[in-house]
Parts: structure tokens; C-alpha cells; sequence
């Protein structure tokens, strides 16, 4: 009897999840631990490997969402049989919203007109890529269940020349991602919670002078300031554990290691990966798991595992020359630093007015969680490493 392939669950707290493309077909050979689909969860779009080795005998749901548990496929040898109590997975039907009426005299409402006269059937993510590509759907056929247009069918398109102008008074529909959805509803829920902000200046000489001798001993690794950043807010973190916690309905859980979330602002939206354990990394060790978090991040190759378990999260804006900005929390985390852009900025240094590269950081915490006194302690903290590194290395 052919083995099954269920649709998994990939993180805590995941119950659906979304197939946007199968990487094999009917027919192909599948080697254990080979990536087999691609699934968009609420929080990444990530790669499922095989659990089996054999034939791809049959695929279930081509394409669109399912529960976790449920059979989107069957791998076996050529001609095995499939078992007809398996449950057989269909595409779900997407319903078009009724268009609104546009004011615009000789307008057309996006996504509406076809030969027919009906709305193209596609998946949101190929509406999306063929946006993109300036491909036109209506041209293009559908190998997706009932014709309808997958993403596939759009990458196989050749692309237009130039994408059209959008006619002037046109409404584009671009329809909610998983993961837009998902940050949607966790600003929310973050927007609601009962915040406060403490916000500290901090001279970086010494941070700087630090960054500029850790290149040149480990000239093959980029290490920055956000490195330094997340070397100092864990080892604070490890001094006041009463901030390192999540916050949930029945306790708080005080974690015993310093997991720094980085904000990334991702193609598919903003991403938050995780450093774990930061406090026991090397600057050097810090700048290499950055960075290989990040750019997976930006090449939408972040699995859920890269994104959970944070204790506290990082923002920085300041390569964009941002000086000051408040950070939403990330829940169930406590606790983000948001962090700006260093200036040169005269300051009184034992009578003098002298100039010093000076960085601002905002602070917000759940009070739910922390409180004021605790927060200004671990603020204090930070400012201290940052102004004086040794202390923290």
C-alpha cells in the first residue's frame, strides 16, 4: 500500500497551512529528506522534505490550503495501490467578492473582466508573481484542479516586454498573504497590551572602536553594530532575567537563555529570526548567525524554527537614518529595544563641549510582564555595555 503524505505540522500553534507549489510531479522519483513541497504558514513559506522514498503516485491538492493532518499526496512504488479510505484533499474554492462599483468613467474593476465575462480563477500567489511579471492571466492556462492558474503556470509564462500602466482611477487588489495576515493580527493583539517606553541616549565611541577592531581581526565576517547590539541586550538580559520572559494568560516564562529576535524587513513582509542563546556567541559567531538568518530572511528560506522561542527582540532603523521611533512588542515577548541612527552630536564631557557619536534607544515593555523599575534598570544596563564593552565581552 502507497505511503501517505499528510500535510505537517511545522510550528507550535499551526493548524492549516497553505501548498504553493509542488517541487515534483506525478510520476518523479522522491528520495527520503528531498524537498518535496512548499507550504505558507502563518508565519513562513517553507520547504517540506519527503518522509518516504519512491514514485510520486499521486498528488491530492495541487495547490490552496489544508488542516494539518490531511493527505495532500501518495508515494509508493509504479502501480502500488492507493488506499481508498485515504481522505482525498481538494482545493479550496476561492469565492470572487462582489467588485465595487468604480466612480471613474471608462474604469474597470481589476481581476474582473475575461472572455467570459467572469473572474479569472488563479491562486493569490500567482496573481501576485504574474503582477510582478507584467503577465496577463487571461492569456494563460490553467493546470491547477477545476483550470485554475497556479503559480507555476505563471512562472513557465514568459514575462511581458513592460508591465501596463495602471489606468488612471484603477483600484489594485493585492490579496493578504499567511504571513501579512499573521502580522496583522499579532500588532493588534501587541497594540492592545498595556505598554510603556523608556528611551536613553548612549555615546558609541568605544562600541565603534570595537566594531572597526573586531573586522580587522576576522576580516572574513561583517560584524556591526546590531552584532554588538544583540551581544549587550543578551548579556543584560542574563542580569535581569525578570525581562527575559513571555508573557501568557496563566505565568510568565522566565527563560534561562538569551533568544534575540532581529527585526528583518522581508519581501514577504517583516520577519523576526531568532539568535539563540546569545549571550554565549563571540561577536564573530554573532555577525555569521546573523547574517545567515537574515539573508534567508530576505530569501524567503526562514523555517518556523528560525522564528520561535524569542525572549526579546531588536529593531534597528537607523541604516535608513532614523533617529528615534517606538517599536510595537512582538508578543508574547515583553520587552523591544528600538534603536536609531548614530549622529555626531556635541555633549559637555568635564566642562567641554565636545563632539561624540551618539545613538538613541526607545524601550517598550508590556507592564503587564515588567515593570517601570525593572525596565530603567535593564535600560541602564544596556547603556552602560554599549559605552563601555569590556563589561559586557
Amino acid at each position: 500500500m502507497a505511503n501517505e503524505v499528510k500535510l505537517p505540522r511545522l510550528g507550535q500553534g499551526m493548524e492549516a497551512g497553505t501548498i504553493t507549489r509542488w517541487l515534483k510531479s506525478e510520476g518523479d522519483q522522491v528520495a527520503k529528506g528531498e524537498p518535496l513541497f512548499e507550504v505558507d504558514t502563518d508565519k513562513v513559506t517553507q520547504e517540506v522534505e519527503a518522509d518516504f522514498a519512491g514514485t510520486l503516485l499521486k498528488i491530492a491538492l495541487a495547490e490552496g490550503e489544508a488542516p494539518v493532518g490531511q493527505t495532500i499526496a501518495w508515494i509508493g512504488e509504479p502501480g502500488e495501490e492507493i488506499a481508498e479510505s485515504a481522505p482525498k484533499a481538494e482545493a479550496p474554492k476561492v469565492e470572487a467578492a462582489p467588485a465595487p462599483k468604480q466612480e471613474v468613467p471608462g474604469a474597470e474593476v481589476p481581476g474582473t473582466s475575461s472572455s467570459n465575462g467572469g473572474r479569472v480563477k488563479a491562486s493569490p500567489l500567482a496573481r501576485r508573481i504574474a503582477r510582478e511579471k507584467g503577465i496577463d492571466l487571461h492569456q494563460l492556462r490553467g493546470t491547477g484542479p477545476e483550470g485554475r492558474i497556479i503559480a507555476e503556470d505563471v512562472e513557465k509564462a514568459k514575462t511581458a516586454p513592460a508591465p501596463a500602466a495602471v489606468p488612471a482611477g484603477e483600484i489594485e487588489s493585492v490579496p493578504l498573504t499567511n504571513i501579512r495576515k499573521t502580522i496583522a493580527r499579532r500588532l493588534t493583539a501587541a497594540w492592545q497590551a498595556p505598554v510603556f517606553q523608556l528611551t536613553v541616549t548612549a555615546d558609541m565611541t568605544r562600541a565603534n572602536e570595537l566594531v572597526a577592531r573586531a573586522r580587522e581581526m576576522n576580516p572574513d565576517v561583517r560584524i556591526t553594530v546590531t552584532d554588538v547590539l544583540t551581544k549587550v541586550c543578551a548579556q543584560a538580559l542574563m542580569r535581569h532575567r525578570d525581562v527575559n520572559v513571555q508573557y501568557t494568560e496563566d505565568a510568565l516564562l522566565k527563560f534561562p537563555t538569551a533568544n534575540v529576535g532581529i527585526a528583518v524587513a522581508a519581501p514577504q513582509g517583516l520577519v523576526v529570526p531568532v539568535v539563540r542563546s546569545a549571550e554565549r556567541l563571540s561577536l564573530a559567531e554573532l555577525a555569521q548567525t546573523r547574517g545567515d538568518i537574515v539573508g534567508r530572511a530576505r530569501d524567503n528560506k526562514l523555517t518556523t524554527q528560525d522564528m520561535e522561542d524569542g525572549t526579546f527582540t531588536i529593531s534597528n532603523l537607523g541604516m535608513f537614518g532614523i533617529e528615534q521611533f517606538v517599536a510595537v512588542i512582538n508578543p508574547p515577548q515583553a520587552a523591544i529595544l528600538a534603536v536609531g541612527a548614530t549622529v555626531d552630536t556635541p555633549v559637555a564631557r568635564d566642562g567641554a563641549v565636545v563632539v561624540r557619536p551618539v545613538m538613541t534607544m526607545t524601550l517598550t515593555v508590556d507592564h503587564r510582564a515588567v515593570d517601570g523599575a525593572e525596565g530603567a534598570d535593564f535600560l541602564r544596563t544596556v547603556k552602560l555595555f554599549l559605552e563601555d564593552p569590556a563589561l559586557a565581552l
